[in-house]
């Protein structure tokens, strides 16, 4: 498994949040990233995780509620990826990949896009 200490591997996803164009973040709604060390035990690949209501699927009802949680899975990452620099790209797309779910966007569309 490849070595990065957690700061480091944070840096990257704030990296590659940083990159997500303005026009997005701008419409991103309550929704927050964090870094965890592994998924659940049932999915114990899993690069990342969505959690909430995606805004295509908020309507009027939609207040006082917890924010959306996107979650990137360190353990499963380092083990995935060869390379420091495998590390960087499959961060990037893995944040990516769950800010579309946030957008309602899901894997089939996903995977035509090149995303998944």
């Amino acid at each position: 498994m490849l070595e990065m200490t957690r700061e480091t591997f944070e840096e990257l996803v704030s990296q590659a949040l940083d990159r997500i164009p303005p026009e997005l973040t701008r419409v991103m709604d309550n929704v927050a990233v964090f870094v965890e060390d592994e998924p659940d035990p049932a999915d114990p690949e899993l690069l990342g995780l969505y959690e909430g209501t995606p805004l295509t699927d908020r309507g009027e009802w939609y207040a006082g509620v917890l924010p959306d949680r996107i979650s990137i899975y360190m353990g499963p990452t380092l083990r995935y990826c060869e390379t420091a620099e495998d590390v960087v790209h499959e961060v990037s797309v893995t944040v990516v990949h769950e800010i579309a779910h946030h957008f309602g966007i899901d894997d089939e569309r996903l995977h035509e896009l090149g995303w998944g």
